[in-house]
């Protein structure tokens, strides 16, 4: 499921996994991607950058300290915004915006890291995991809204 509205039904016996990703978007119209690593599920795919929220944080305190500890650079939770959510099993991720962030993104885990057009998620030349593919339309919608004038002009970059 990756509206906003709608159940969540978990697994009987299974506790709930919130994870946090977040749609970081540069002037471009660029989507940040990274890739997961060797021995880790998925491993090779390209995500929705974030991570867990642990006990006592909120999800725009998890993500901002996810995007600093991953990828090297500051976010002010206050500069998050939901954006959408999807479901897989126990597993409910959450997607936020972010467009403000200090320094330069660098897979600080060894992960690779890479800015794409939206076309480039939606056309499937990037492998993704299952949670994050019902992110791609919310994802696209985003940017050519924010975008609206060059998406217009420029088309899709």
């Amino acid at each position: 499921m990756s509206s906003l509205t709608g159940a969540v039904v978990l697994p009987a016996g299974k506790p709930l996994k919130v994870v946090v990703a977040g749609c970081i978007v540069d002037e471009q119209m660029r989507v940040l991607v990274a890739q997961r690593p060797p021995g880790k599920s998925f491993e090779g795919c390209w995500e929705f950058p974030g991570g867990k929220v642990e006990p006592g944080e909120t999800c725009e305190e998890a993500l901002a300290r996810e995007l600093g500890e991953e990828l090297g650079i500051g976010v002010t939770p206050s500069d998050l915004s939901p954006l959408s959510f999807s479901t897989l099993g126990e597993l409910l991720m959450l997607l936020f915006t972010c467009r403000s962030w200090t320094g330069s993104p660098t897979g600080l885990e060894g992960q690779r890291v890479q800015w794409v057009a939206t076309s480039a998620l939606r056309d499937g030349s990037l492998e993704m995991p299952p949670a994050d593919i019902p992110l791609i339309e919310p994802v696209t919608k985003f940017v050519r809204d924010e975008f609206a004038p060059r998406w217009d002009r420029f088309g899709e970059c």
